[in-house]
């Protein structure tokens, strides 16, 4: 590390950037403290002797794991590109970058520019060999961290889906209730409407034929007006999709799953993207079999 002493008069004259970010919406809201300590690097930025301090909080809410856009932290590459930048505070490694592609790269442009990286613990300058070794493996520690975080999260999740009690997603009729678990919903009406589609299959035969019966009765269909909530519905005329994906639906046969779908990730204009697909439209070897168990009624 640098002494604070030793910044040379050229670094001061530019500017410092302080970045901000945290990784969820949940976070900017309820982690105030740790939003808070991250402003305060202007004074730090002041109290080693920079006139010009520049604040990127853009990317608030958003990860650091190359997965989505961060536009503050392209704008401070870009600044970095210019040569504007002197120093560069962040509170610790993972604020700038969950990934080694953008850590390192970053750390390539702050040595070209003789900028310095600065976060609680001192003063680096990426020109030494030292500075940059140990901020290499700052880096490499962000990045194993955001991996096992991730693992144990998986493993967890598995786990409870083994027990039926992962509380993924459920189709309509069907309610997580606090106390028991999964089970079907209070409200009548989602009741009847799901019923109705089976007895007129049971009678009909067909799918077709159960939606061209339906909409000669005038039937409606809810549809969820709150996104992944289920709570509030909208009465819409039922579709040929609400019949089918109702007729098709393991819940429906008393049947809990989890694991139909799989991430996958791709290259999109040179950044990482996650896809979720169907695992029956696209078949992997590797893929883990879907979980099973009898839903609670």
């Amino acid at each position: 590390m640098t002494n604070s002493e030793l910044l040379p008069a050229a670094v001061l004259r530019r500017k410092a950037v302080v970045y901000v970010r945290q990784s969820t919406q949940t976070q900017v809201q309820t982690n105030l403290e740790s939003q808070r300590r991250q402003y305060d690097l202007v004074q730090e930025a002041r109290r080693r002797g920079f006139a010009q301090i520049e604040v990127i909080d853009d990317d608030l809410g958003r990860s650091a794991s190359g997965m989505v856009a961060r536009p503050g932290f392209d704008r401070l590459v870009a600044w970095l590109c210019a040569g504007e930048v002197g120093a560069v505070l962040c509170f610790d490694a993972s604020r700038l970058a969950r990934n080694g592609r953008d850590w390192h790269h970053l750390l390539e442009l702050c040595g070209m520019v003789e900028a310095r990286v600065i976060d609680l613990d001192g003063v680096y300058d990426p020109c030494r060999p030292n500075d940059r070794l140990l901020l290499g493996m700052k880096g490499s520690i962000s990045e194993f961290e955001l991996g096992v975080l991730r693992a144990r999260m998986f493993e967890a999740a598995r786990a409870k889906a083994h027990r039926g009690e992962l509380r993924i997603s459920v189709p309509v009729g069907y309610i997580w209730h606090r106390e028991v678990g999964l089970g079907f919903d209070p409200d009548v009406r989602l009741q009847e409407a799901v019923h109705l589609i089976f007895e007129r299959f049971r009678k009909l035969g067909s799918a077709r034929q159960v939606l061209l019966s339906l909409a000669a009765d005038g039937v409606q269909f809810p549809r969820p007006s709150d996104g992944k909530k289920m709570v509030s519905f909208d009465w819409t005329p039922i579709r040929y999709r609400n019949v089918i994906s109702v007729l098709k639906n393991p819940f429906y046969a008393g049947v809990y799953v989890y694991g139909k779908s799989e991430r996958r990730t791709t290259l999109v204009e040179g950044r990482l993207r996650r896809f979720c697909r169907s695992s029956a439209a696209r078949p992997s070897e590797g893929r883990l079999p879907p979980v099973v168990h009898k839903a609670r009624e």
